[in-house]
């Protein structure tokens, strides 16, 4: 497989990152698919994407296709993601991986029976920085991490408001799951131990305050030919704070929120191992004003923009030696400013190949979405919650 064909289906605004991912990574996007073709035009002239589709169906018809890459909203994934396995193609599917563990889990038992690679956009485990720490990890420089904390937090930033965000129909929730990535990062340290119990509280704060609202997202589009626009519906959290024991014994706590108050946007992992511990953040520019990087003791890297979209990278491990617990930085390579988006396409790229182990795996993605259905439920009934399987 040479130059494999890709199929990109959904232009909205992540489109663009799968698709330059994959010209990236020595793929031919060939074709785009979108309900209101005059999006997927725009997007296929703009990178000279040769066939313009109004569905799945008309690509596949069309277009000689390796693997499909699927950037359409949330309640979209597991049909797309099962037909196009079923007709004998790689996926390459946005996060988070469904609505839901049992859409999963049909993704993950459609992989199995086509033998294709089915992989999910956790890019974050393609980061430079979480690679290094991955690898000291494995080489047992941590031992059993006891407890990690995974928080995605933001001051205001609630996404497209009546849009298909913040509609459970078709997002399946909000800040949780929708912010699942660093959640996904402390597990894929930990290892993805089997989950015991969770305990959650969502927070419904700040929803209809225009000041909270950012402008990222868009409106659904039409589901039928019917036609007519959607209401603008807000019925899902705004915060969630979780967490979870192992049945080994460990456990994760998770912060996730779009509109709380913080000092700043930050997104990081915080463990704590039998021999060592670390950190892995990305704090942003927000309201709070432009970010300098602390360059005395190399413990943070800030964008060489520190305006508005700056941000700072940090890095750590915490060791002991003689007696001491001493502060280590990891060294990590250039181009974390898509926070391992083409890293991420890149390993699925090698992957199909045959190249490469997928930095991410359907069972894994079943998992996290157990753990999510599971913490959902639990702020509904405000008791904990066994997680299934």
């Amino acid at each position: 497989m040479a130059e494999p064909k890709i199929g990109i289906i959904g232009a909205g605004g992540i489109a663009p990152s799968h698709i330059e991912g994959f010209l990236a990574a020595g793929a031919e996007v060939v074709a785009i698919a979108n309900r209101t073709v005059s999006k997927a035009q725009s997007l296929a002239g703009r990178y000279a994407i040769p066939l313009v589709c109004s569905s799945l169906d008309e690509m596949l018809a069309k277009a000689p296709l390796d693997a499909v890459a699927i950037a359409a909203p949330t309640f979209m994934h597991a049909p797309l993601a099962v037909q196009a396995l079923r007709a004998g193609l790689h996926v390459f599917c946005e996060k988070p991986p469904a609505l839901n563990a049992h859409e999963a889990e049909a993704m993950a038992d459609a992989a199995a029976r086509s033998g294709k690679v089915l992989m999910f956009n956790f890019n974050n485990r393609a980061r430079p920085e979480a690679q290094a720490m991955m690898e000291f990890i494995q080489r047992g420089g941590v031992g059993r991490i006891n407890s990690a904390q995974a928080a995605w937090v933001r001051q205001m930033g609630i996404p497209g408001y009546g849009g298909w965000f913040t509609n459970k129909k078709y997002a399946g929730g909000g800040a949780m799951i929708d912010l699942i990535h660093m959640a996904d990062l402390a597990l894929y340290f930990m290892d993805f131990p089997k989950p015991d119990y969770v305990l959650a509280s969502n927070f419904y704060n700040f929803q209809h305050d225009e000041a909270f609202r950012s402008d990222y997202g868009e409106q659904i589009e039409a589901e039928s030919s019917s036609g007519g626009g959607q209401k603008a519906v807000m019925d899902v959290e705004t915060a969630c704070h979780a967490m979870v024991t192992f049945k080994t014994g460990q456990c994760l706590m998770i912060r996730a929120s779009w509109a709380e108050m913080v000092e700043r946007e930050r997104a990081s992992v915080t463990f704590q191992g039998a021999w060592a511990g670390g950190t892995l953040e990305r704090i942003f520019s927000t309201q709070g004003g432009p970010l300098v990087a602390d360059t005395t003791d190399g413990f943070g890297r800030a964008a060489a923009d520190n305006g508005k979209n700056s941000y700072i990278d940090r890095c750590k491990l915490f060791v002991l030696d003689n007696g001491k617990i001493i502060e280590r930085s990891l060294v990590f390579g250039a181009g974390q400013d898509d926070m391992g988006r083409r890293a991420n396409v890149a390993n699925f790229v090698k992957a199909m190949r045959g190249e490469a182990r997928p930095l991410n795996t359907p069972n894994q993605a079943v998992r996290l979405m157990k753990i999510i259905d599971a913490i959902y439920e639990s702020a509904a009934t405000k008791q904990p919650v066994s997680v299934a399987g």
